[in-house]
């Protein structure tokens, strides 16, 4: 929650604030530049007239007065920056013009994930990124160092668990235990048999291909095999410099998650937060059994859980995510008449309905199975459109706290009804049973 600071400027930071590291004022530095380059990429035909004007010596007089004007932005910036833990919230100073302060409340903190950019670890720095309930955008700390993160992150959690402010700082950083681990080598024989990857490559092949046949230009089939090529190569080499080294945790303030190959990046998934898992299995997974884990969790941009794992250990994590909670082995497919509304897809549906979730999956060739628990469904809706009317089929959705929503589709009308109120009953038992959202409860 934001609020603005009636406060003005000061030249030091009040009693118990702090500013951020010494580095941020280069990384603030290039905003100026960004502004400038932001409407060279918009506007570029006038951005070359502009350019094509200048002489060199005005270059060199407009280099001159762009570099400190920059570096005093970034040095104001951070000078005005200021940051304070209280008893009920952490409070955020920006603002060189504008005053601006954030209240976040700690008893509504989530997440507090620790990221290193490349240039960060070179530096020793780190961005700190704090979660807040009810909010879509997350705060931030950028730069800390790497130490200073790192301890605030266990202070602000420790706070967030109940523990008094002296009691907190002394807390630290609860202990992890390694739950996964995805060896680079299976991360990229995973990405290697995803559909996406064959198919970026093969439009690169088949479009020229396609181009030199109608054109024979040599031009424009380099053109557009070159940004072809160079998105499919980046689509999987993307994922995998995000994705290496991948490696999920077990502690007391949640399931810790820590990847990447440049850009290291330390996250937490929230205790009870979250509203749907999905196992996805492409076609060419199955034979070896392999899995990939996603997550939908309220007010917060987590998505990926296990890149990749068999599906033994996937549900193994699972039921940390989800106590409780087991796989459904095999949903029931909707009756054989729903081909007439879906055909040959059909065969992907599924259902199955246990004592903790509702599972639904679709999907032929990359299978999607969802699981919502009951406690977490907001909402259940039976549609049914007219040619489902003909053939006595309809589908029933379950809406989540993360928006998003869950569908068993075609199934048998008379069924849907049933499952309906039993689902909204099963839900209402489900929320009043269910343990607190706490940390480290």
């Amino acid at each position: 929650m934001t609020a603005p600071g009636p406060d003005g400027p000061r030249a030091r930071p009040p009693a118990g604030e702090r500013r951020l590291h010494p580095v941020t004022p280069f990384r603030r530095a290039w905003a100026p530049v960004a502004v400038l380059a932001g409407w060279a990429v918009h506007d570029p035909n006038a951005a070359q007239e502009q350019l094509a004007r200048l002489t060199g010596t005005m270059l060199l007089v407009g280099l001159s007065a762009l570099v400190p004007a920059a570096g005093l932005y970034g040095f104001l910036s951070w000078w005005f920056t200021h940051f304070a833990v209280t008893d009920t919230e952490l409070r955020i100073r920006t603002g060189l013009l504008f005053r601006r302060t954030a209240h976040i409340r700690l008893e509504r903190v989530q997440a507090v994930d620790v990221t290193r950019p490349l240039l960060a670890r070179v530096a020793g720095v780190a961005k700190l990124r704090i979660d807040v309930v009810g909010t879509e955008k997350k705060d931030e700390l950028a730069f800390l160092g790497e130490r200073e993160a790192r301890a605030l992150r266990a202070e602000l959690l420790a706070r967030a668990a109940g523990f008094a402010p002296d009691t907190a700082r002394e807390v630290g950083e609860a202990p992890a235990r390694e739950l996964l681990r995805v060896p680079p080598r299976e991360l990229a024989l995973s990405l290697a048999l995803t559909g996406a990857t064959w198919g970026s490559l093969a439009a690169a092949l088949v479009v020229p291909a396609v181009l030199w046949l109608v054109t024979h230009s040599v031009w424009t089939v380099l053109a557009t095999a070159l940004p072809l090529l160079g998105a499919a190569v980046a689509r999987s080499a993307g994922r995998f410099v995000n994705e290496y080294d991948w490696t999920v945790g077990e502690s007391p303030d949640g399931l810790r998650i820590d990847h990447g190959l440049l850009d290291r990046a330390h996250e937490t998934v929230p205790p009870g937060r979250v509203q749907t898992v999905h196992l996805v299995e492409p076609l060419l997974w199955r034979r070896l059994g392999w899995v990939r884990v996603e997550l939908d969790v309220a007010g917060s941009d987590n998505s990926v859980l296990v890149p990749v794992a068999p599906r033994a250990v996937a549900g193994s994590v699972v039921a940390r995510v989800l106590p409780g909670v087991t796989v459904p082995a095999s949903p029931v497919r909707p009756p054989r008449r729903a081909r007439w509304c879906v055909p040959v897809w059909w065969r992907g549906l599924g259902l199955a309905v246990t004592g903790t979730v509702f599972a639904a999956r679709h999907g032929l060739l990359r299978r999607r199975l969802s699981l919502v628990p009951h406690a977490k469904v907001q909402s259940v809706r039976l549609t049914q459109g007219p040619w489902q009317r003909r053939w006595r089929l309809a589908d029933v959705h379950v809406d989540t706290g993360a928006g998003k929503t869950v569908t068993a589709r075609q199934r048998d009308a008379g069924r849907a009804a049933l499952l309906l109120h039993a689902q909204a009953d099963r839900s209402r038992t489900g929320r009043r049973d269910a343990r607190p959202d706490r940390w480290m409860a």
